[in-house]
């Protein structure tokens, strides 16, 4: 099956897909859609299985193999991969697994395939679960969009991200049986793709290191932090992180 997904922009335009937060749905994108169609980028974004529109496998899969599965279903070949949170470290994963389709790397605080969480993430872990246990997904959304919005997010932004993890968190639930494939070890030095990571001066510290600690470990990685964000910059900041986006993939597809 093929995972919800949009498609704009020339179709030959150069592709450029933007995976979302595993807090969020392809709706994080929304103020960074329609600027990069106009730029002339054949943008796509999908949902990850149990998030926004995409339903529960019923047989064997992974988000990696589901993003290579739309791109050759939509016929392209290479493309830039623009990632936040969770869709940072599927593109990563991809990157490493096949280079070959993998133009360049955007990456907006993002996870890293094998990282083993400290104990400031087991901790908001565990407050999420008194939630969850509770039967309380709306107070969990809340608290989510507490924690991963910066201090530059507006009411709209909140609203958007309470409601993206609440109908996460209703998909996830709605599962009987899990299809997912456990994560295969990844070496990040085969990442070919120019990559730029930024982290967030207000995120947690995980998403921090991680974004500091890829040049080490992604040949020719690029590092910055944004000292006005959080977790999420795309719905923070979102004219000043599509300019940012922009920039980015100009210069790679130049």
């Amino acid at each position: 099956m093929i995972v919800s997904h949009d498609v704009d922009g020339p179709a030959d335009g150069p592709a450029v897909v933007l995976l979302h937060s595993s807090v969020c749905d392809r709706r994080m994108w929304e103020p960074q859609w329609r600027p990069l169609a106009e730029a002339g980028f054949r943008v796509i974004r999908p949902d990850f299985r149990t998030c926004g529109d995409s339903p529960a496998a019923e047989s064997p899969y992974s988000d990696v193999g589901d993003v290579r599965d739309l791109l050759d279903h939509l016929g392209v070949q290479r493309a830039a991969l623009v990632g936040s949170s969770y869709g940072g470290r599927v593109a990563l994963t991809l990157a490493a697994l096949h280079p070959e389709r993998v133009a360049s790397l955007l990456l907006l605080c993002p996870g890293r395939p094998g990282h083993e969480p400290s104990p400031e993430l087991r901790k908001f872990g565990a407050a999420e679960d008194v939630f969850l246990d509770a039967g309380d997904l709306a107070g969990a959304a809340e608290f989510n969009a507490r924690t991963w919005l910066g201090p530059d997010a507006d009411a709209d932004a909140h609203a958007l991200v309470r409601a993206m993890q609440l109908r996460n968190f209703e998909g996830a639930l709605a599962v009987t049986e899990s299809h997912e494939l456990p994560e295969s070890p990844v070496d990040l030095a085969s990442v070919t793709a120019p990559t730029l990571a930024f982290g967030g001066a207000h995120d947690l510290p995980d998403f921090r290191r991680i974004a500091a600690e890829l040049p080490r470990l992604v040949p020719g990685a690029e590092h910055r932090e944004l000292p006005w964000a959080g977790h999420l910059p795309s719905l923070e900041r979102p004219e000043e992180t599509t300019r940012l986006v922009l920039e980015f993939l100009n210069r790679s597809f130049r």
